[in-house]
């Protein structure tokens, strides 16, 4: 079964928190695929990957350009799984396609933006009842992740 895990953002915005999390994921040799809910927003998140922190390199692509099969990380708006990901993020309160494909599912959401917050809890409540293993990492006042559930 899918493993899904509930990012609560705090302490710091989306932009700041997502890029370790590819980082990492890549890193374990993942292919990801993160679903907003718009184009302007997924092509926003296109440019600051490209440019969250001089040192870093992050292979990503968009759906809208060519070879999106290809991607390591693939920022989408649509539900389908174009690069075969086993990994999908949840961003912004997109709906999520059916889990099943993956391995890791994760919904991150701004807990300062309600409708977010709870769209959040609405998942939770309809995964748990699905008998999904969930968890829930909320940061710390430091913006570290601990594991609250």
């Amino acid at each position: 079964m899918t493993e899904v895990l509930f990012y609560h953002l705090t302490e710091s915005k989306l932009e700041d928190a997502l890029p370790a999390l590819l980082e990492k994921s890549v890193e374990r040799g993942w292919k990801v695929v993160v679903q907003t809910n718009d184009e302007a927003r997924r092509d926003m998140l296109d440019a600051h990957l490209w440019t969250f922190r001089d040192e870093s390199f992050l292979p990503h692509g968009t759906d809208a350009a060519p070879m999106a099969e290809a991607q390591p990380v693939l920022l989408t708006t649509a539900s389908e799984n174009a690069n075969q990901a086993t990994v999908r993020f949840m961003v912004d309160g997109a709906a999520p396609p059916p889990l099943d494909p993956y391995e890791r599912v994760v919904f991150m959401f701004d807990g300062y933006d309600q409708s977010q917050l709870e769209g959040a809890r609405a998942e939770w409540k309809r995964l748990k009842g699905e008998g999904h293993a969930l968890t829930y990492w909320q940061q710390s006042p430091e913006g570290r992740w601990v594991k609250k559930a």
